[in-house]
């Protein structure tokens, strides 16, 4: 079963969780046993698995982010001065995987599921595969 959602992001630089959206996916498809594979369909966005929580763990991610691939130095900016957020989302990849255990995700306690959105304010459509 595959569904998609749209999630419209607010910041330059944001992670969003979308792990209800996705639980929510998976609770109706009815799979007790299986996968869920998590994908966004954008070159400036990725998924990644970290804990939120605290709200600080997400801002350390983003900074730490900024410090490995700075800002405004690279030839793509010359284009549309994003060529920082095509590296950081190629780093971190367009989809996790999670495996499905008695119809939920399985998670660990801190984990959840979220956006990295890397160019925003945009709309994003994550594409949602349940087997």
């Amino acid at each position: 079963m595959q569904r998609e959602f749209r999630i419209r992001t607010r910041q330059k630089r944001e992670l969003v969780d979308i792990t209800s959206q996705v639980a929510e996916i998976v609770r109706a498809s009815g799979v007790s046993e299986g996968i869920c594979h998590v994908y966004v369909a954008h070159a400036t966005a990725a998924v990644v698995i970290n804990e939120n929580d605290d709200p600080n763990v997400c801002l350390d991610f983003l900074e730490c982010l900024d410090k490995l691939v700075p800002h405004g130095i690279w030839r793509h900016d010359r284009v549309d001065n994003n060529a920082a957020a095509h590296i950081k989302a190629a780093m971190l990849g367009p989809s996790e995987s999670i495996p499905i255990h008695s119809g939920r995700l399985l998670l660990g306690t801190w984990q959840a599921i979220m956006l990295a959105e890397l160019d925003g304010p945009r709309e994003r459509r994550v594409i949602v595969t349940v087997q």
